[in-house]
């Protein structure tokens, strides 16, 4: 089934019962954020809130923030399109017309994948007054620098070859007509707005609301640099796109969508933006971005206004995520043929963990797969990279963690790389879009076996998890918790900062038997998987905060043995993790069950 815009979609979920109207008053500020967050946690269906404070506008919230809402909106199941795909490639390579017949259903797609030129359409019924403030956009967390449209598509093209890129930028509001213009690093916008910088110009661009869902997906996927959003979401969907000129702005913009926003971005011209909770689950820091001048707003009649939230997973992002990474992650064979599979973790915000399966047909190929994959594209923004044998599940972290117990030895599997680009929300190195990188090595390998062997004797005699903590609480006063992963990976939780529990704890001879300690601070659940990933890969440099039992260099190359110890604490100077106005929870808590009628 195709939908022209969101209206449609919204709709079409409330008579599958995918959706819930709410017509009680709710406050953008701050509130919606706690219901959609809640609701989501319970597995309640999307929300449509017909009263928003402020606005005649309904707001749409969580609308794909489920697996099976993913699929109704793609018609199928991303991993189905993925696999299409590699297949239909992998058959091509040289193409036959025995292969052209069995892959006829993705040729005509490909086929349609292109847009096409319409005389008018739905998001152009009406001009608004050009006003912001008429629409209801959210404040999201208590510490946000302010509003921000959360799910604007920004429509950009090359000021030398007009190449067109579609991706969602935050766009934190600071008056009726204008906003900044969050381009992070890596981003096709970030990188046209660069290119008419060095010419002097400005660019013009057009922010889509509420379009096709699969031109959303499209825009939130991590395509290669040149290919066109709009083109791929003519694929997803099985039809073209169609487009329109737009009205003060010589570009073309979606025909159907719920609001185009028409206007401009000055080079040189940057403001504060931030700070905002982002998807890492804390507060990125105010840093200064371009701006974008509001020209006009165009809306279809009775609009509908989309709206997200980000913060410490899950949240809707889990879901788009995955679901992209489904679709586009067996592309990556195609030029890593050694490559199996591949999954970014949601809850290290995806560019923190990455685990690559690799099929190993020489000595350390493996290696070189993760040195090519940190070179490509978005990949480029991977912090931990873990590779694990061709057999080997790279969802399941519990399988990856044994890999890591059986295959890991620091000394010939653990390569450091700092100085590198980072993702510009990671704030672990106190550098923006600057820090490291690390690689871990745990496929299998031709190495003698004795390590091997060696871990295989130490698990015969498992600790007993309870004895440990008690063990380790008498060790240090500070230490509050703990919990072992597979054997393998201890995960204590400390009061304070760290780095002087983990010293100590990697030394300690009774814990040599394992490959990893983390410790975390007070906040994270251990017995939580989720909460835990989230503990650990979003709060550590690897070049700072990685250390081992021993350590140390031969010439200018570092050596390392023993024990890996991470300190994943809360540092002084990072931003605060993400936590709701105790006084809105209250009032969420009074008022639940009137949403819900």
């Amino acid at each position: 089934m195709r939908f022209p815009a969101l209206g449609e979609f919204v709709q079409y979920l409330e008579s599958i019962g995918e959706l819930k109207r709410v017509s009680v008053q709710v406050d953008p500020f701050l509130e919606v954020t706690e219901i959609a967050t809640r609701a989501l946690h319970e597995q309640k269906p999307a929300i449509l809130f017909e009263n928003v404070k402020g606005s005649k506008i309904p707001l749409a919230i969580n609308v794909y923030a489920s697996a099976r809402r993913i699929e109704l909106a793609l018609g199928k199941h991303p991993q189905q399109i993925g696999e299409e795909l590699i297949s239909f490639f992998d058959q091509m390579m040289p193409p036959k017309p025995a292969a052209l017949w069995r892959n006829r259903s993705v040729l005509k797609r490909l086929l349609k994948a292109r847009t096409r030129t319409a005389a008018s359409g739905i998001s152009q019924q009406m001009t608004a007054n050009s006003n912001l403030s008429d629409l209801p956009i959210q404040t999201c967390w208590p510490d946000d620098g302010g509003r921000f449209i959360t799910q604007g598509q920004v429509f950009t093209y090359d000021p030398v070859n007009r190449k067109r890129n579609v991706g969602l930028y935050r766009m934190h509001v600071f008056d009726d007509r204008t906003t900044g213009m969050h381009w992070q690093i890596q981003k096709g916008g970030g990188f046209h707005y660069h290119r008419a910088e060095q010419l002097g110009k400005e660019i013009e661009i057009a922010v889509a609301l509420g379009t096709d869902p699969a031109l959303l997906l499209s825009a939130v996927s991590a395509l290669p640099e040149g290919i066109d959003e709009v083109m791929f979401a003519s694929f997803l969907r099985g039809e073209r796109i169609p487009m329109v000129r737009g009205k003060t702005i010589d570009l073309p913009v979606p025909a159907n969508a719920e609001f185009i926003l028409e206007g401009s971005v000055p080079s040189h011209e940057r403001r504060m933006e931030g700070p905002f909770g982002d998807h890492f689950g804390h507060y990125s820091n105010a840093a200064p971005f371009p701006v974008f001048h509001l020209r006009t707003i165009t809306q279809r009649k009775n609009p509908v206004y989309p709206a997200s939230v980000v913060g410490i997973p899950p949240m809707e992002d889990k879901y788009l995520g995955d679901a992209t990474q489904q679709i586009l992650g067996p592309l990556v064979k195609l030029i890593h043929h050694e490559v199996r599979d591949l999954w970014a973790y949601y809850e290290a915000g995806f560019h923190n963990l990455l685990v690559v399966s690799v099929e190993e047909r020489y000595k350390k190929e493996a290696m070189k797969a993760a040195l090519g994959l940190l070179g490509t594209g978005q990949l480029a923004l991977t912090k931990c990279l873990v590779l694990v044998s061709q057999d080997v599940d790279p969802r399941d972290w519990l399988a990856v963690v044994r890999e890591i117990r059986l295959h890991f030895d620091p000394h010939f599997d653990f390569v450091l790389l700092p100085k590198v680009p980072l993702d510009t929300l990671d704030f672990t190195s106190y550098k923006m879009e600057l820090g490291s990188k690390m690689i871990i090595d745990a496929t299998r390998n031709q190495r003698p076996p004795a390590s091997v062997d060696r871990l295989q004797k130490i698990n015969s005699e498992k600790l007993s998890r309870d004895a440990q903590f008690m063990n380790l609480k008498s060790f240090d006063r500070r230490i509050a918790d703990s919990t072992l992963i597979e054997e393998t990976m201890l995960v204590v939780k400390v009061r304070n900062q760290g780095r002087s529990v983990i010293e100590k704890l990697v030394k300690l001879k009774a814990l040599q038997q394992l490959k990893i300690i983390a410790v975390v601070s007070e906040d994270v659940e251990l017995r939580d998987q989720e909460s835990t990933l989230w503990g650990i890969f979003t709060r550590f440099d690897c070049e700072r905060d990685v250390i081992f039992s021993e350590q140390k260099l031969i010439g200018i190359s570092p050596v390392y043995h023993g024990v890996m110890g991470i300190d994943a604490t809360w540092k002084k100077g990072y931003p605060a993790a993400l936590r709701m106005d105790p006084a809105v929870m209250k009032r969420v808590d009074d008022r639940w069950n009137s949403y819900w009628k």
